[in-house]
């Protein structure tokens, strides 16, 4: 995909160290080792990694909030470690421990946010959007999880932001709190903001991204859009499953498997078969399944997930740090 509208986050070689580590025997321990990324106006970036990835830390060296040792970043045209004020009220920030004040109420914070900005949002309109009227009498600190995501994301708007950073916006929201911050993203980047967020929920991941970067071990090993990480034009991102009798030899089925096709059997009786499955494997699957009187309980066609790619690459970087083949971060 050939990426439009201007960039507003370039990243380069981005490297964050940090320590002495005692458990690294007093070494620094690096957990950035050259990030290169990139967010455009208009457009969605998604960066997705396992906890200790490099994901908050990567965003918080892009905000400026912590010291970067070693690349550059260009937040707006702007070195964020080095900006003045003007920057920062041209940048929202949702971060993933809110960092409100726990003995303040919702929208008194809210009008005191707005306060520092020359044009900020309408508070009321806000509010109402978010749905922060119905806890507005309770203080931070009794707030569920949800509620305090909800106001941490208003403080985040408040201030008619050109590029907002999100750290796991939709975390502990119910359903219908889930699809009001959806819509309010989804309306964002149509009116030309650069958003910016992590998630742990692929799903949220693969519906509202335009970009995808996914990092492992202070690198981005893969990205782009969410079709092209998935190749869904390609037949090898097809997926069959099938829910039968457990112990079953379903690769039997297919003369060419594993050359072409994998088969896995997670949890016993649900089998997975992934690969370039043409119309010809479902036929002798079939054939197999009547000679042996075997009726299955399922049987689906699909793609693969944003998921599959993600646990994959989890899977993949779990074997090369076993078997020591992986790279150095310290």
């Amino acid at each position: 995909m050939l990426r439009t509208g201007t960039p507003c986050l370039e990243i380069e070689g981005l490297i964050h160290d940090v320590g002495p580590i005692a458990a690294e025997g007093g070494r620094m321990k690096r957990v950035l080792a050259g990030v290169d990324l990139s967010a455009h106006a208009g457009q969605v970036t998604v960066l997705l990694g396992v906890n200790g990835a490099g994901k908050t830390t990567t965003l918080e060296c892009a905000q400026g909030l912590r010291r970067r040792t070693g690349g550059t970043i260009r937040l707006l045209g702007e070195d964020p470690q080095t900006a003045d004020a003007e920057l920062r009220a041209r940048v929202g920030v949702m971060l993933q421990d809110g960092g409100l004040p726990p003995s303040s109420r919702p929208i008194p914070l809210l009008r005191h946010v707005a306060g520092m900005y020359r044009n900020p949002l309408p508070v009321d309109e806000l509010a109402e959007r978010l749905g922060l009227n119905e806890f507005s009498g309770t203080t931070i600190r009794r707030l569920s999880g949800g509620q305090k995501q909800r106001v941490a994301l208003a403080a985040a708007l408040v201030g008619r932001p050109e590029v907002v950073f999100l750290d796991e916006p939709s975390a502990g929201l119910d359903p219908q709190s889930r699809q009001v911050v959806f819509d309010l993203i989804t309306e964002l980047r149509t009116q030309g903001l650069g958003i910016i967020l992590t998630t742990h929920l692929l799903d949220d991941a693969e519906r509202l991204a335009d970009w995808v970067a996914i990092l492992d071990r202070g690198r981005i090993v893969a990205e782009g859009t969410v079709a092209e990480l998935l190749g869904t034009s390609s037949p090898a991102a097809r997926r069959l499953t099938l829910r039968a009798a457990a112990g079953l030899d379903v690769a039997a089925a297919f003369p060419d498997a594993p050359d072409r096709l994998r088969v896995t059997e997670t949890p016993a009786g649900h089998y997975t078969v992934e690969g370039e499955l043409t119309t010809a494997h479902l036929s002798a699957l079939a054939q197999w399944l009547d000679a042996r009187g075997i009726m299955p309980t399922s049987l689906e066609l699909g793609s693969r997930s944003l998921e599959d790619v993600f646990l994959g690459i989890a899977e993949a970087s779990a074997q090369e740090a076993v078997s020591g083949t992986g790279r150095e971060t310290a």
